[in-house]
This record gives structure tokens, C-alpha cells and sequence, in this order.
């Protein structure tokens, strides 16, 4: 089966002035550099790594909502990388996101209906009965009665406001949807709720995921793979079975050893015997050269400092960024 989405060193730098010793200079933020990445159809790609590593960037070049430094994106079958306005908005059909903050996503000033029916009147649907209908069965898919079209954005709570842009990106019936973190903003409980009514709409629509999340637990529920990334490189990435229960990088099992465990003897140690790395992440302005993790690693080697690893395989499903796989 041919993947759905491809990704080819894909690449995004931002040019920003930095403060030097006696001026400013400018240089390049790094944000994604380089990766490669294939979704396949009807899976979830769940896609984890901390704060600024470059997630929601990865998310955002994929589906063309900001352009790529370098590199390309195969979407079923088409190149859109350098897609123009027209032809480009033909393919959005097939591409939709979910925003990590349900109360910014939602014009204040925009009816509920008005919303959700946008969608179909950009891409050349009138505003007929025929539209009303798909908001009607949209806003049942999503758990929300009908009388919720005539009410605004303030009058919901968080989790009905995430059910409202969940059904704003869908009624063009996508094939792809990038998620992302669209739990983080949510109380636990309604965290639980959000992820089931995705999973459901996933069968029910035959939808394709890339899930971008912190919460490992939240990944490993919903995921069929999973990608890690650290410092704009995708640095693991296999099925969610064989990297929760064997990870190869150090980086994905200090993520995975930092998770919170009840019982002290059921709690995971990382490679090097503790729980937790040291050290705090580069900054993308400067990445290390060689492995970006060797700064961190306990298993740091010469090599690390000078070469950059590429993704190995490890075996049928399982690839992973890391010098000690050569070994």
C-alpha cells in the first residue's frame, strides 16, 4: 500500500537576528532540519518530544500551512510543496488540522454554524439546505445538538469548544487530519473524552492522524506508530509496541523513564541507571554538531561529536537515529 503522506528532507528555518558581543547578527533557527517521515493510510502517527523540538512545525509544513525551507511533501501521490494558490486549495480538501487551544481557534464573533459551514462555502459549496444538513450530522458526530449551530464560541466549555473545531475540520471529509495537542488544553476527564470521540470518528470516516501530543500515555492509546523527535530531528520512530516496550534511542528512553509510575519497583530506569537525563536542551539557534543529543546522552562516544547518525534499521518496523545501533 502506498503511504498516504511522504515527507523528504523536509526542512524549515527561521531567519532570526541574534545579540552578538558587540551587535546583532542574524542567523537561522532550525525548527524541523531534515526529516523524513511516511504516513500510511487509516493509521496514527503519534508524533512526541518536548517543548520546542519542533512538532507543531513538522505538522504545519506537512499539510502547507507554512512553506518549507527545503525538502519535499508527496500527498496521495501528488507533490505540493511548491503547489501554487489554486491547485493548492484543491488539495486542503483532502488536509485539515485540529488546534492545540480550543478557545483561540474559534472566532468569538462567528455563530457556531457559521463555523463549522465555512469550510464548504470556501472551497464553492452555497449556503443552502444541503450545507445546514452536513452541520446538523457534523454536530452529531461530534456529540453536540443541533440547537448548539445558533449559540457563539463563549457560551461552550473547552472540551465542547474542541468538539466544535473537530467538526469544523471535518465537514470536508478529509483523508488527513493533523492533531495538534488537541488534549493539552483540556481537564483530564474531558482529555479521556476527546481522545475516544477521535478514535470513533477515525473508524466511522476512515480518517488518517498525525497526533501531536506530551502525554505519552495519551500516544500509546491512540497511536499505531510513533515518531520521536528531538531538536527538529526525528531521532525513533516504530510501532507503538515495540518503542514503549523496547526503545533503542537514549533520548526516547529517558522520555519514557520520565514518566510518573505508582510503584517503585515497576518504575522504568533510563540507560544509564537513572531515571532522568541532565542537562537542559540546545537551543536550535546553535545545535550541537554530530548527534544533537550527544550534550545529554550517557552513551556518548568521539563519534557522536563529529557525525550525525542516520535513521537505522533495527529491525521490521523499527528505525532508529542512534551511532550505538552500529556497534
Amino acid at each position: 500500500m502506498a503511504a498516504l503522506l511522504e515527507a523528504t528532507g523536509l526542512t524549515k528555518h527561521y531567519d532570526v537576528q541574534a545579540r552578538g558581543f558587540f551587535c546583532r547578527v542574524r542567523t537561522a533557527l532550525r525548527a524541523v532540519d531534515g526529516v523524513h517521515l511516511t504516513i500510511e493510510p487509516g493509521e496514527t502517527l503519534g508524533l512526541v518530544g518536548e517543548s520546542g523540538c519542533g512538532k507543531s512545525t513538522l505538522g504545519r509544513l506537512l499539510i502547507r500551512l507554512i512553506p518549507a525551507t527545503a525538502g519535499r511533501v508527496m500527498f496521495n501521490g501528488q507533490e505540493i510543496t511548491n503547489l501554487g494558490p489554486k491547485p493548492l486549495r484543491a488539495v486542503r480538501r483532502a488536509m485539515q488540522i485540529v488546534f492545540q487551544d480550543p478557545f483561540g481557534a474559534l472566532n468569538p464573533r462567528m455563530s457556531i454554524e457559521d463555523t463549522i459551514i465555512e469550510p464548504l462555502l470556501i472551497h464553492g459549496s452555497r449556503r443552502d439546505a444541503a450545507a445546514r444538513d452536513a452541520v446538523t450530522q457534523m454536530l452529531d458526530k461530534v456529540g453536540l445538538p443541533d440547537s448548539a449551530r445558533f449559540r457563539f464560541p463563549h457560551e461552550f466549555s473547552g472540551g465542547q469548544r474542541q468538539r466544535i473545531g473537530i467538526a469544523r475540520a471535518l465537514i470536508l471529509r478529509p483523508k488527513l487530519v493533523v492533531c495538534d495537542e488537541p488534549v493539552s488544553a483540556l481537564d483530564v476527564s474531558v482529555q479521556a473524552q476527546i481522545v475516544n470521540l477521535l478514535s470513533d470518528l477515525q473508524v466511522e470516516l476512515g480518517l488518517t492522524y498525525l497526533f501531536i501530543a506530551h502525554d505519552l500515555a495519551v500516544v500509546k492509546h491512540i497511536s499505531t506508530r510513533v515518531a520521536v523527535m528531538y531538536l527538529g530531528k526525528v531521532v525513533e520512530i516504530a510501532d507503538k509496541r515495540s518503542l514503549y516496550a523496547r526503545p533503542l534511542h537514549p533520548y526516547t528512553q529517558a522520555l519514557l523513564a520520565s514518566v510518573p509510575v505508582m510503584h517503585p519497583s515497576r518504575r522504568r530506569r533510563g540507560p544509564s541507571g537513572e531515571p532522568r537525563i541532565t542537562g537542559d536542551i540546545p537551543t536550535a539557534l546553535a545545535p550541537p554538531s554530530g548527534c544533537r543529543f550527544h550534550t545529554r546522552c550517557p552513551h556518548a562516544m568521539p563519534v557522536c561529536r563529529t557525525e550525525e547518525p542516520a535513521l537505522r534499521v533495527a529491525d521490521a518496523a523499527h528505525q532508529a537515529a542512534c551511532h550505538l545501533l552500529a556497534k
